[in-house]
């Protein structure tokens, strides 16, 4: 949930100790040092090489009050001083079961991701999937020059406008909110499935399956910005695929394993769809013989989306500005739980 939250505030009164479980760049330890004076920082001995990177505990561990970084649920469980969590990242599959949910609830703890630290970087990336599809990037780049005037033409004939185009999002948060940002521009019509929906301009809510239903046969973009969870596992499987246009685009910036790639793999192989870009995959990597591979109409990120340049000091900037938020008494940004 992007800016302020529904939540009871978590209130941080300072001299607390923060347990940050991945290994930080030089300029991105540095602002985290300057930001929490007055604070304990505690470090693992064999810190996470990732921000993403499932982390470690050791004897720190227990003893924080904030964890920073991916932390074990049952750690976070078992630990009597831990009162907020601030997860590095904006999917939170492992921590979302009903044991951990409830867990922290009983014990009051805040749980909150990174999803305003990723979400223009991903919409970005959607867009930039968009625009080199609609102008037939990929074989223009392959080509250094049309032999015949035919082709030439034939090639400029493939470009399409994404002015007055429908584009569909299934799931919208704050990835969601950016991309409508950027697509508003074009006058697209912007369609968006989400289970509790917002009221928000130029952005029309679908309701209930059979709208949704509806969406997926007048879409020319179908983006899918999907979580991992239960309720999502194969979301998009060879029935909801059946119901796309065989000239729409299909994009995955959400989570692989929202999509049945086999079932992917078919409506691209039967044209039932004009092509694919994806930036995750179920498994991650692909493997090299995944009929996914051998598609030439599918077009393969290797989940990149939400990475950018000093990604790690801008999750310390995130994480300082909840740690503000904390301290006054403010609800918490991107919390989850």
């Amino acid at each position: 949930m992007s800016g302020s939250d529904s939540f009871s505030s978590c209130s941080i009164q300072g001299g607390e100790r923060i347990f940050v479980d991945f290994k930080l760049p030089a300029a991105a330890l540095a602002a985290l040092r300057a930001g929490t004076a007055g604070y304990e920082l505690l470090f693992p001995k064999s810190p996470a090489d990732s921000v993403l990177q499932a982390g470690g505990v050791d004897a720190g561990f227990s003893s924080a009050e904030i964890l920073l970084g991916q932390p074990d649920p049952k750690a976070v469980l078992a630990s009597e001083s831990v009162r907020w969590v601030q997860v590095t990242s904006s999917g939170i599959t492992r921590y979302d079961t009903p044991d951990f949910r409830s867990g922290v609830a009983e014990k009051g703890v805040a749980v909150c991701n990174g999803a305003d630290v990723y979400a223009a970087a991903c919409a970005e990336h959607a867009l930039a999937f968009m625009l080199a599809q609609s102008r037939n990037l990929i074989p223009a780049l392959q080509t250094s020059a049309f032999a015949k005037p035919a082709d030439w033409l034939a090639h400029r004939n493939a470009c399409v406008s994404l002015r007055g185009q429908t584009v569909l999002m299934v799931g919208y948060g704050a990835i969601g909110r950016c991309l409508a940002a950027f697509l508003k521009p074009f006058g697209m019509r912007i369609l968006a499935w989400r289970r509790n929906p917002l009221p928000e301009a130029g952005v029309t809510f679908l309701r209930d399956e059979p709208a949704l239903a509806t969406a997926l046969g007048e879409a020319d973009h179908v983006v899918n910005l999907l979580p991992d969870s239960p309720s999502t596992r194969h979301f998009f499987n060879a029935s909801r695929l059946r119901l796309c246009r065989s000239d729409a685009v299909f994009y995955n910036i959400g989570r692989g394993a929202t999509v049945n790639q086999s079932d992917l793999a078919m409506a691209l192989r039967e044209k039932r769809l004009a092509a694919a870009w994806l930036d995750v995959t179920d498994p991650e990597p692909l493997p090299a013989d995944h009929p996914l591979r051998r598609e030439p109409r599918c077009r393969i990120t290797p989940h990149v989306a939400g990475g950018h340049v000093d990604e790690a000091l801008s999750l310390v900037r995130h994480f300082l500005e909840n740690l503000r938020r904390a301290e006054r008494g403010d609800p918490l940004i991107n919390r989850v739980m």
